[in-house]
């Protein structure tokens, strides 16, 4: 089983996803290969309650070269070098004017930090300490490109699994897979999502519903739920998990209810286990159990983690 994680851990790491485009219907025609995922999509420009699902980003290449035509960022060698969403550019500019638009990490020199701007147009490069000492003491004109586009005819995808069980009650399990070039954040909870899938695929006699999916963050959920009110009465409880491949504590955020079982359920499974865990109070900032938990739904849906977003040095990046 470890050599099957690590090969799709290793093919699934360098695609350039994002929360719409071609590369997160490759990720789900891949994860296709391991459990019978339904690929789902919705326009571009629908309305799913006060949001609308943005258009299909589509890049073909980026870069920030100097006077002598030499390549100091290359989008090809490492997608996070350009702030996801980038609008087209392509311009000689003078580093004073070209560092707005340039991202680093505060404290990690080696570091690339991930950057959006899903829903205004703007553009960016993000660097290593090093390449932005390098462009900071060049002074003539830099040349930059960003090769994108927005299609506004495109599509949000998602992926859908329902295993049935005795009951008509679901249990639901989400993940989000539109993170690029990130391993715990969140290629971890793609990975282990679709191996748990698998499990219960196989598993005889459940007695609970398993409603599985894939979907971009938040706007995905948002689209999710707007999409599927009627089917969501049958939800019971949910895990969303994500950040699950941390070297840190295993930890879990509880749902809204403190007093669910699922909390209690979580805890006892943390203990006979004999893990060192942390355990969260839930609020509304994080992940998308905030989308699930809203007034509309009050699904109780606790994050399993190791290693909670915001809470160790190479978030995001």
């Amino acid at each position: 089983m470890n050599i099957i994680i690590k090969k799709y851990l290793k093919i699934l790491f360098p695609i350039a996803r994002s929360i719409t485009g071609k590369n997160n219907r490759l990720t789900l025609k891949i994860l296709k290969e391991i459990v019978p995922l339904k690929i789902k999509s919705i326009k571009s420009g629908s309305k799913v309650y006060d949001w609308r699902i943005p258009g299909e980003w589509e890049i073909k290449d980026a870069f920030i070269k100097d006077q002598d035509g030499n390549k100091i960022l290359d989008y090809k060698k490492n997608n996070l070098s350009i702030m996801n969403y980038s609008t087209r550019i392509e311009k000689k500019i003078y580093w004073n004017e070209l560092k707005k638009k340039i991202y680093k990490h505060p404290t990690l020199k080696k570091a690339i930090p991930y950057r959006t701007s899903y829903y205004q147009k703007d553009w960016g490069f993000c660097v290593t300490d090093s390449q932005y000492n390098k462009l900071s003491k060049i002074k003539d004109k830099l040349n930059i490109k960003i090769d994108s586009k927005i299609n506004n005819n495109g599509k949000l995808n998602y992926g859908e699994l329902i295993i049935k069980g005795k009951y008509k009650k679901e249990i639901l399990i989400s993940t989000y897979f539109c993170h690029p070039s990130m391993a715990n954040d969140n290629l971890s909870g793609v990975i282990v999502t679709t191996f748990l899938a698998a499990f219960l695929k196989n598993k005889k006699n459940l007695k609970w519903t398993y409603r599985i999916i894939f979907i971009p963050e938040t706007i995905g959920a948002i689209a999710y739920l707007n999409k599927n009110e009627k089917k969501l009465k049958n939800i019971d409880f949910g895990l969303n998990i994500c950040n699950c491949g941390g070297p840190g504590k295993f930890g879990y955020k509880q749902s809204w209810s403190k007093n669910h079982f699922i909390n209690e359920l979580v805890e006892k499974t943390f203990k006979t286990s004999k893990l060192n865990f942390k355990t969260y109070l839930f609020d509304i900032n994080g992940s998308d159990e905030r989308q699930y938990s809203s007034p509309a739904f009050r699904i109780n849906m606790i994050t399993i983690c190791k290693d909670k977003y915001y809470e160790f040095p190479q978030y995001h990046n």
